[in-house]
């Protein structure tokens, strides 16, 4: 596999807890080889617990996991936040929407913990991360320790594709969730891959109960931690008690103030509850 490394990010401060304290802090930067593209990922931690970060929609590991590549336990967890293709720093390719993106993604993801020797690793999925992380669970139950999701729905109703198309045009999204995201991408290709985001989701609700991974949830066997908020405005309630229901075993917990960024506007409180469900 190629490896590009490119130098460390600035290291995250972290509160010493003895002499291990000063070891696994810093944050890497690097690319490796993945299914025939150069795939961007973030590293940090040196615990024996691997646990991969999947953001969301045009999301990368810098964009969307800042707190939890800063704050997670760096003594029991190695943590990495991937770039999925098309995103963050994982362009070339430009990132497009076939039926199958998710399937692609779970794939990639998967194929990228392997190809960074980790032989059991634990999923903690954002929004369309958490649906790719469902699938990567499902269908690869030998590799998946434990599940997280948030923000994450296993069909498209019609009241999802209302919703997406209120977000299609990102020059009305608020300047603190649109500015981080132009200067990663600019803003052409941003506007243009919303776009075919919402054009590519949407798609879903043409299947039959608008099923996107609906099939795959009964066939989840490792431990699953669904977290929602109850203010989340981009994904329904509904969707987080049909995922909990049909995961066997799965615990869910509603956050009475959490929106759909609940793991950075809580960031301590989330971490908490996943660091314990992790242990």
């Amino acid at each position: 596999a190629l490896l590009q490394l490119q130098p460390p990010a600035r290291a995250a401060p972290l509160t010493p807890r003895g002499p291990a304290a000063c070891y696994g802090t810093s944050i890497t930067s690097a690319k490796i080889q993945v299914n025939g593209v150069h795939l961007h990922y973030q590293q940090t931690g040196e615990g024996s617990h691997a646990v991969l970060l999947l953001p969301g929609m045009l999301g990368s590991g810098q964009t969307d996991f800042g707190p939890q590549l800063k704050s997670m336990n760096k003594q029991l967890f190695t943590v990495v936040a991937w770039d999925p293709r098309g995103y963050g720093k994982s362009i070339p390719p430009s990132r497009d929407f076939p039926p199958d993106f998710f399937e692609r993604d779970a794939k990639d993801a998967v194929d990228l913990m392997q190809a960074l020797k980790f032989k059991k690793f634990s999923l903690l999925g954002w929004s369309d991360g958490g649906i790719t992380a469902v699938i990567a669970a499902a269908k690869y139950p030998n590799l998946i320790h434990k599940l997280v999701i948030w923000g994450a729905n296993a069909s498209v109703t019609q009241e999802d594709v209302r919703i997406y198309n209120g977000i299609r045009d990102v020059s009305k999204w608020s300047e603190k969730v649109k500015k981080p995201l132009e200067e990663l991408y600019g803003h052409k290709y941003l506007a243009e891959t919303c776009e075919a985001w919402v054009d590519g989701i949407s798609r879903f609700a043409e299947n039959s109960d608008g099923n996107i991974c609906q099939q795959l949830l009964p066939d989840i066997k490792c431990p699953t931690f669904i977290i929602h908020g109850e203010k989340d405005p981009l994904v329904p309630q509904a969707h987080a008690e049909y995922i909990h229901k049909h995961i066997k075993g799965s615990r869910l917990l509603l956050m009475p103030e959490g929106k759909h960024n609940l793991h950075l506007r809580f960031a301590k409180d989330f971490n908490r509850e996943v660091e314990n469900f992790l242990r």
